[in-house]
């Protein structure tokens, strides 16, 4: 084990999400894969640490947040977002070396969310105790609201894409269709930000696993496809460069909040604007997910029609038994 066990193109390899925040990829990536080397290579830090760590740099955000000129609101929005590099740290360390946990996945998570919230009183706060203005009160509410929100829309989302697969592969199976299937347009659901950083890369993440000949894809995309097949040509050159097309996801609006409004000195338009962002990307995606169930249902359909009769009357006389 030498000094050198982890490269960083081992770190971009194991590590990289196949699509991610477009923040994350462009501004925080690039540092953080550079800091895991020799994080991973000379230091005994656990992802749980590397957590507490940024947890305690989002706190002391907090405090210049909370002084509320513009010299300490910068330094907030630095912090801040070394803060977010060190949260993104934590799941690439854990990737590198196979140490992700459940309570790992737990940690990150619950400290993420009472980040944003004391930050967002902290920094809300401040701004009214400068300005004596209430409205800034409100926003700190709308903030921790949305930020809620999302990450429950997109926990969500995931159990809603597992279970998708697994009717699919309950269908298939009574129609003895034993192949593997690739749920293709559920995957577009999962929203990596949702995922604590310290999980190991879910299915469909990272490097891509081998699909064999005999796998064939369910595509929940048609109704999406049929309607917006322009779309598909921007999805397709964003994720060139690992850049999701949802293109503002909680991620971004924490990004905005905390760092581009203070930084521009904007702080009032920049929650509002972003909170609207938030809310059209969610209901687009709430929207493709209602299509995509109705992709569903056809395709459970089809199967259907594949089931031998003999199928048909067990599970008929089973029901009955039951």
């Amino acid at each position: 084990m030498g000094q050198s066990r982890y490269t960083l193109d081992q770190v971009k390899e194991h590590t990289y999400k196949k699509r991610d925040a477009w923040w994350t990829v462009l501004l925080v990536d690039p540092l953080a894969a550079r800091l895991v080397v020799p994080v991973a290579n000379h230091t005994r830090m656990t992802p749980n640490q590397i957590s507490l760590l940024a947890f305690l740099v989002g706190i002391a955000s907090a405090y210049f947040f909370y002084i509320g000129n513009y010299a300490s609101l910068a330094v907030a929005a630095v912090l801040y977002h070394f803060s977010f590099i060190l949260d993104c740290m934590d799941g690439k360390v854990a990737r590198l070396k196979g140490t992700g946990s459940i309570f790992g996945m737990w940690l990150d998570y619950m400290l993420d969310r009472v980040r944003v919230v004391i930050c967002s009183f902290a920094l809300m706060t401040g701004q009214y105790m400068l300005t004596d203005e209430a409205i800034y009160l409100y926003l700190a509410f709308l903030i921790v609201f949305l930020d809620m929100l999302r990450y429950m829309d997109a926990l969500q989302l995931y159990k809603l894409r597992r279970e998708m697969r697994k009717k699919i592969r309950q269908a298939r199976r009574e129609a003895r269709q034993e192949t593997e299937v690739e749920l293709e347009g559920i995957e577009g659901f999962q929203e990596d930000e949702h995922t604590p950083q310290n999980e190991p890369l879910p299915e469909g993440t990272g490097e891509a696993n081998p699909v064999t000949e005999e796998k064939r894809k369910v595509d929940l995309n048609h109704n999406f496809k049929k309607r917006f097949g322009w779309y598909l040509d921007i999805r397709d050159k964003l994720e060139q460069s690992r850049i999701r097309p949802h293109l503002f996801s909680g991620i971004e609006y924490q990004m905005f909040v905390f760092i581009v409004g203070p930084l521009i000195g904007m702080i009032q338009e920049t929650v509002i604007i972003s909170s609207v962002l938030l809310l059209v990307f969610e209901l687009a995606i709430i929207y493709k997910m209602w299509l995509s169930t109705k992709d569903l249902n056809r395709e459970l359909e089809e199967i259907k029609k594949d089931i031998p009769d003999d199928n048909v009357e067990g599970a008929h006389k089973e029901s009955q038994a039951g």
